[in-house]
């Protein structure tokens, strides 16, 4: 169990993750507030347009069961990941850059939106399997696997935090020009970040299988493997809980400091969510040698739901203090952090366990369920904040607001007549209407994260223990 890894394979996987997760944070978290607040469409097409996004990423989630089907079957002369790894970066490099750039009116834009949209989904899918995939082929030794995934993660946190502080500042007041230039240099980090993985890390070689895998094939590895059930469904409540808050940020800072103002605020929030991420996912080694994974989860969960509790009731129980409203953000990112990262190393876990059950390794294919898990949460969250903007009506205000920045685009308004306009249509927006935001924002988020809790709590028996002994069988066969 003693698989040590060089120090060229760690540091150029590990350090690939900062453009790779650039590229997704922009999608992931601007996308939508690009359509949100620089198109001018009805609320029938931005509804359409969440509907699209809903059904491509459901099917993105399927895609990515797929996809560990194909790499599982892969044997190229280069590895069984690393071709993947370059073509998926490649192709959805190209995608973002048009996304943010391609600019029909209409139900025009409606059609190319979701056409590329699925496009984005199925091309980062390919890179994300296989990046993934790769992890835990590259040893099975806990302390090894645990401080790859810690040292990962931090450069992780390092390609969210630099697209999710600069995006902010940038965008108001010439929000059609900044996300274009932002959309190139991210495409271009992708594409020089992968390029360092690929040709960066020594594949292990592992005995292939004698069979091509099958449909029929991935969906009995799926049913028979109780633990990665479990440890799928918790992955899916928790990204909802996580990603869900991310998505309403943005608006949420609109609502209550104005649009001239937020981007500041948003830049120290998004430090706090470096901060919180990179120190909790930096240190996740140090408290995993400590703590058992159990109770890393209860505290993380209690940690979570007081933080949630002090978010919504912030401004109205709360006193509105900027250095407040950081701590709070602070606390439920680095609870964040830890939870995310143990349920990473428990999906991740649950191949040994396959493995000892049945004789069969599959790393792509269950690795693939952690992706699976994010995109139909997205898909999911997409269909959710679509809900709360529209019956709150605060997509009716964000429509306003991107008629002026077509219009400062169109060069027949300055920066500084957009911005104050924008903050006069903010204060218009009644109290009413922001109570319904923010209860959408956290309680469907709170419910979720208890759904996680629950169900790893009373289905997830893989402990510390149970581990290190399915390896030692595994090892002796």
């Amino acid at each position: 169990m003693n698989e040590k890894l060089d120090r060229r394979t760690r540091l150029s996987y590990c350090i690939g993750a900062t453009g790779r997760d650039a590229a997704y944070a922009l999608v992931s978290m601007y996308l939508i507030l690009y359509v949100q607040y620089t198109m001018n469409l009805t609320s029938a097409q931005f509804a359409v347009i969440s509907a699209a996004m809903i059904a491509c990423m459901v099917w993105d989630a399927v895609n990515d069961l797929l996809m560990g089907i194909i790499i599982e079957n892969t044997n190229f002369k280069m590895g069984k990941f690393k071709p993947w790894i370059l073509i998926g970066a490649i192709s959805n490099a190209v995608i973002i850059v048009c996304l943010f750039t391609i600019r029909p009116t209409g139900w025009a834009f409606v059609g190319f939106y979701s056409l590329f949209y699925l496009l984005w989904g199925m091309t980062y899918t390919m890179n994300d399997i296989s990046y993934w995939g790769v992890l835990p082929s590259l040893s099975s030794d806990p302390a090894t696997r645990d401080s790859l995934v810690t040292l990962m993660s931090i450069f992780i946190c390092i390609g969210q935090f630099s697209v999710a502080g600069v995006v902010p500042i940038i965008i108001a007041g010439n929000a059609v020009n900044a996300y274009r230039m932002v959309a190139l240099a991210v495409a271009i980090a992708f594409i020089a970040f992968q390029v360092l993985t690929a040709f960066g890390i020594r594949e292990r070689e592992r005995q292939q299988a004698k069979d091509k895998l099958s449909l029929k094939d991935m969906y009995k590895i799926f049913v028979r493997n109780d633990q990665l059930v479990a440890a799928g469904i918790a992955s899916i409540f928790f990204n909802i809980a996580c990603n869900l808050l991310l998505i309403f940020g943005v608006n949420f800072f609109y609502i209550e400091y104005g649009y001239s103002e937020s981007g500041d605020l948003i830049f120290l929030f998004t430090v706090m969510y470096g901060l919180g991420m990179l120190l909790s996912q930096a240190n996740y080694a140090f408290v995993a040698k400590r703590l058992k994974r159990e109770q890393i989860m209860k505290i993380c969960y209690v940690g979570l739901i007081i933080g949630y509790g002090c978010f919504l009731s912030f401004g109205y129980i709360l006193p509105k203090n900027v250095i407040l409203l950081n701590v709070i953000g602070f606390c439920i990112f680095f609870f964040q952090g830890l939870m995310n990262l143990s349920i990473i190393v428990m999906i991740n876990n649950t191949i040994e366990y396959d493995e000892s059950r049945f004789n069969e390794r599959h790393d792509s294919v269950i690795s693939a369920v952690r992706s699976f898990s994010v995109k139909l949460a997205g898909g999911i969250n997409q269909g959710l904040s679509a809900l709360v903007l529209i019956l709150s009506g605060i997509y009716a205000k964000s429509q306003s607001i991107s008629a002026l920045e077509i219009e400062v685009n169109r060069g027949e308004m300055t920066k500084e007549a957009v911005l104050d306009a924008a903050n006069d249509i903010l204060s218009g927006i009644s109290l009413s209407q922001a109570v319904t935001f923010r209860m959408g924002m956290i309680l469907i988020p709170v419910f979720a994260l208890t759904v996680s809790y629950v169900v790893i709590r009373r289905k997830y028996h893989i402990d510390e223990v149970e581990y290190e002994e399915l390896v030692r069988e595994n090892t002796s066969k």
